[in-house]
Order: C-alpha cells, then structure tokens, then sequence
C-alpha cells in the first residue's frame, strides 16, 4: 500500500505535471515525449544523439523510474524538481513500470496520428518504439529494480541509455544487467563547485562521484561523462576537467551548454548560458589535454562529441 503521506505528495504534483504534459506511471515513474521525438516524427531533425550514437527519436520513449526521488537540486535542471526524498518507499514491479510507459508513450503520441506531416511509415515506427532513455528526471539509481527493468528493456529488443549523476556508485558496482549506454554527469571540476552548483542532499556527494569515475573503467557497457557548462561558473577549468576524465576514461565525452529555459531561469541568468562557440573551445581545450578526438557537434543543442576512439563514434546501437 502507498502511505497517506505518499499519496498526498504524488496528488500535490499531478496537476504541475499533467500541465508539464507527463504521462504518470504507478507511483513514481513518468514518460515525457521529446521535442526531438516530435520533431522528427514530422519530418524534422532528430536529437544529437542520432547523430552521435545512431538513435532513432521518434522511436525514442524518455522516462524516469525516480519521478520524485534525487541525490541533488541542480541549478542549471530544467525540469520541476519535485524531489520528496531520496528514498522511493513503495516500488512498482518493473514489468508494470516498462509496459505502461509505453503505453502512456504512446498515449502522448496519438494525436500525431493524422497530422500530414508524418508518414504512415514513420507513424508504425514510433508505435514500435526501439530506444528508452532513462534520463527524464529524478536519479534512477534510486530504484532498487533498476537492473532488472533494464533487462526486460533489452528482452523486447530495446536499446537502453542510462543518464546518473553518479553519486550511488555501490548500485553502478552491482547493476545487471548494464545499459547499452550508460551516461555520468560530471557537472563541476571541484567539490566546492559541486555543493554550490548541484546543490546535493547527501554529504559525500563529491567523494561518491569520485568512486563512479574509478569504477567506470571496469564497467564493459558503453560510457559516457556529460559536463553540463554553466558559463562563468563551472567553466572552463579545463586542466580539472580533464584530470577528472582520464579517471573516467570514458568511450566519449559530451560537453554541453546550460540551456536558460524552463525552472533553471529562477535560479541563472541567460548571460550564464555558453554559445556554440563557447562549447567547441571549451572541447577543442580539452582534447588536447586528454588525447580525445573531437569527433562531432551539433550547434542547435550546443554539444559536441570527443572519442576515445573515433571509429567508435558512429556504431549504431539501434
């Protein structure tokens, strides 16, 4: 049974999210369906990582098993941070959590159904969806099932991406199966940084972050570490950035732009959003201090790609 308490917290932030467009599952996970999901549907440009690791958007479903539940309260999150605890007290069977995230995502999509901008071959794609991001909000490592909703992914023949911000490393050190991709937010080069900017709920935050980046090179899945660039003030630092990425050794790194926009605005100014040109000397700066390669970018999401081993780059995982 969900406690009264619980109960009255998810009902204090259905109206906020139904607003937002989630599609609610159980009692602690959510779909959202992506701008790039839409776009490409119609027609349009997909998401970077289409482009960078062969993602197909409009087959895409972005969810979170941890819809109210995360080790910190970035500043630079776009997203309501609706964070009760760090703690999900009553959890759903994975298999429910899967099956109706899908049909809530495609749920959310149906009224695409007759617009003349998506084909009828496009149209059955997205109803057969390939990909699920696990990244929508919250920390899904907080989800004790994690491994096994990630298995169930993988026995329907999808791909899974996993986005942490890697302040659990004893659930990374135990997780299986593990993501097609698994993602380690690196957001600050130091741990001041890192209690100002990330704000976390737990006190050892930074040292647990730093136990992710020494336990990634044992992880046989696909990495990558995000820096997310807040201009003038986790950036550039670059010499940290890179100590911390040669910890990491990531198959790539994605450095990218604080988007100003959504919740971020009450907490950063628009002056703090890095362009294009800021994210390619930034990147540039940090390949030649990690033997990284730049190996793509795509200036409408400010991103760019550096590999490890370029040949790597553009192996489809879809």
């Amino acid at each position: 049974m969900i406690t009264v308490k619980k109960r009255e917290a998810l009902n204090a932030y259905t109206e906020i999210y139904k607003k937002q467009h989630y599609g609610l599952v159980g009692s602690h996970s959510a779909v959202k369906v992506c701008h790039w999901t839409k776009s490409e549907l119609t027609g349009g440009p997909g998401c970077y990582k289409g482009d960078f690791y062969g993602i197909q958007s409009h087959r895409c479903i972005q969810m979170t098993p941890a819809l109210n539940a995360c080790t910190e309260n970035c500043s630079f999150c776009w997203r309501f941070q609706g964070f009760d605890s760090m703690h999900i007290s009553y959890e759903d069977d994975p298999e429910f959590i899967l099956e109706e995230s899908i049909r809530q995502h495609k749920k959310l999509l149906s009224g695409f159904k007759g617009n003349p901008k998506v084909s009828e071959e496009r149209w059955k794609e997205a109803m057969e969806p390939k990909h699920i991001a696990i990244s929508l909000t919250g920390e899904p490592t907080l989800y004790s099932r994690l491994g096994e909703f990630i298995e169930l992914a993988h026995r329907r023949g999808m791909t899974t991406f996993l986005v942490t911000n890697g302040t659990l490393p004893m659930v990374l050190e135990k997780l299986d199966p593990l993501p097609t991709q698994l993602y380690v937010t690196v957001a600050a080069p130091n741990e001041k940084i890192f209690k100002e900017l990330l704000s976390p709920a737990i006190g050892n935050g930074w040292q647990n972050l730093m136990r992710t980046l020494e336990l990634l090179p044992s992880l046989d899945t696909r990495k990558v570490i995000r820096h997310t660039l807040v201009k003038g003030v986790n950036m550039p630092y670059v010499d940290e950035y890179a100590r911390l990425d040669m910890i990491g050794m990531p198959d790539f790194i994605e450095p990218k732009g604080y988007v100003h926009v959504g919740q971020s605005i009450a907490r950063l100014g628009i002056e703090n959003m890095p362009s294009h040109a800021d994210i390619m000397d930034f990147s540039r700066a940090l390949a030649e201090r990690t033997g990284y390669q730049v190996a793509g970018e795509r200036s409408d999401s400010r991103v760019a790609l550096l590999a490890r081993d370029p040949e790597r780059a553009r192996i489809r995982v879809s």
